[in-house]
């Protein structure tokens, strides 16, 4: 028994996996991967393909096999067509974002809301943070830098510099330094040069470096011979990371909207292609015989057929006795359904997560009502409801700092402002439905006013002035502060 005891322990051991060595060669750096994503962005399909038939050498198969990196057959053309769809979809988005956006303000006793106002005036804030929000989108995150150039303004002046123009430096998951790089051609050299701005907690330092990443003196770019380290005494920082979702590619970065769709949106610029060149090759063929071809009237010679107006087939004529030569037209079957479907398909693929056909106009099943299409809007409402929720701190932070930046140049009192950013709603039911649903909502006595207020307006009204509508309500309601509503009609009472 005991032999065969240990029979059964041998035949089922198992010996534990050994540790291999893995190694899998990234395919981008984050510098190569917020170009590829520009290009997307952009929509040139000339720039794409270039781009694609230029990293085949150094990659594998995965992108040699793409649709943009595809070379024809020598002596054969492909038409290769860019729909435009991920420029579409950065635009829609900030644009949804952008038009929503009711208003920033300052509360503070001290007047700086007027300041405020002048200093986004000045700087065309609504159209920097449209900007700033299409940047981030396309290459995944960035940082607002605060300056100030009295020969330019009188107020700090606000940029936006993208993914690829700015790192960070962490200390335990903090950002301790934030460092934008501007590059500068010099003419009388012919020389590029690259400026490092390094923005932290009290200070900028400033550092210049030549193209093969030597540091070398600011001296050698004119107009930055004058630059000299900034300190102050403020505890706040002249720069403000922006990121909307977190890469898993690059640690500490953002996310482009664009990372993990790259395939899809060349399948989907494949289908579009495909559609294009079937209509193309399926168009009617004219099958005409030697003696009956179009020739030129003058010298005799046979007209070439044009690709689109006068395309035909030259056929030998027949020798028989009886034969008779005619022109035989041929229209070739296109599968227009299997095609569609191809398109829906990688359409679907593109837009997943990030935003609704009916959102860019798209309706696919040509037959929803508007409560259906609101409930398409679901995805849209997710990716906008992400974004404005990085605005509310961002937006806040950058308005407090670019405050304090305007006090500190003007020898003024560094005061704790806070600013108040508002959004409106979006794809929700029309004010009227709102209203009735509400007002049933009312009569059935199941909900306060001060809910239905709420409901009503959302984010389009501040807390206080929502406060003195109940306050209203109540008071031609007949209710007193601390007293209980009206009961409903028929509602039994003690």
């Amino acid at each position: 028994m005991g032999a065969v005891k240990d029979l059964i322990k041998r035949w089922l051991e198992i010996v534990p996996a050994e540790d291999q060595k893995i190694m899998i060669d990234a395919d981008m750096t984050h510098q190569g991967s917020c170009f590829e994503y520009r290009l997307w962005y952009r929509g040139s399909a000339s720039e794409l393909e270039q781009f694609y038939k230029s990293i085949t050498t150094v990659h594998d198969d995965s992108i040699r096999s793409r649709f943009w990196a595809a070379v024809p057959t020598t002596g054969n053309k492909l038409r290769k067509i860019h729909s435009g769809l991920p420029g579409l979809m950065v635009d829609t988005i900030t644009s949804i974002v952008i038009s929503d956006l009711n208003g920033i303000e300052v509360t503070d006793p001290n007047a700086l809301d007027d300041t405020w106002q002048s200093i986004a005036e000045d700087n065309k804030f609504e159209d920097t943070l449209a900007q700033a929000i299409s940047d981030a989108l396309i290459e995944g995150d960035g940082a607002w830098k605060i300056s100030f150039d009295k020969n330019i303004s009188e107020y700090p002046i606000i940029e936006f510099y993208p993914a690829s123009r700015v790192r960070f430096e962490k200390e335990r998951g903090r950002f301790k330094k934030i460092i934008f790089t501007t590059r500068y051609y010099v003419e009388a050299t012919h020389k590029a040069f690259f400026l490092e701005e390094h923005y932290s907690k009290g200070s900028i330092e400033y550092k210049l470096y030549d193209e093969l990443g030597n540091e070398v003196s600011l001296g050698n770019v004119p107009e930055l011979k004058d630059l000299q380290t900034i300190t102050w005494d403020g505890d706040f920082v002249m720069a403000i990371p922006m990121m909307f979702y977190k890469s898993a590619k690059f640690q500490g970065r953002g996310r482009s909207i664009f990372d993990r769709k790259t395939d899809c949106f060349d399948a989907y610029d494949e289908a579009i292609s495909q559609w294009q060149d079937a209509l193309r090759l399926g168009r009617v063929k004219t099958y005409i015989p030697e003696t009956m071809v179009p020739r030129n009237p003058e010298t005799g010679e046979v007209i070439k057929p044009n690709a689109f107006d006068n395309q035909y087939i030259a056929l030998k004529g027949s020798m028989g006795e009886d034969a008779k030569d005619k022109i035989v037209v041929d229209a070739p079957t296109i599968n227009y359904e299997g095609l569609l479907q191809t398109y829906i398909n990688t359409l679907d693929m593109c837009l997943q997560g990030i935003l609704s056909p009916s959102t860019l106009g798209i309706d696919v099943k040509k037959l929803d009502n508007a409560e259906a299409q609101r409930e398409k809007e679901k995805v849209t409402l997710y990716t906008r409801n992400k974004i404005i929720k990085v605005l509310n701190d961002v937006i806040p932070e950058l308005v407090k700092n670019a405050l304090a930046v305007y006090s500190a140049l003007y020898d003024m009192a560094i005061e704790k402002t806070e600013a108040v950013v508002t959004f409106g709603e979006y794809a929700n039911p029309s004010f009227e439905a709102q209203v009735e649903t509400l007002g049933k909502a009312a009569s059935s006595n199941l909900m306060s006013t001060e809910t239905q207020v709420d409901e009503l307006w959302g984010d389009t009204k501040d807390d206080e002035w929502k406060e003195k509508e109940v306050a209203r309500i109540k008071a031609e309601k007949g209710i007193t502060e601390g007293g209980n509503e009206p009961p409903v009609p028929g509602e039994f009472t003690a």
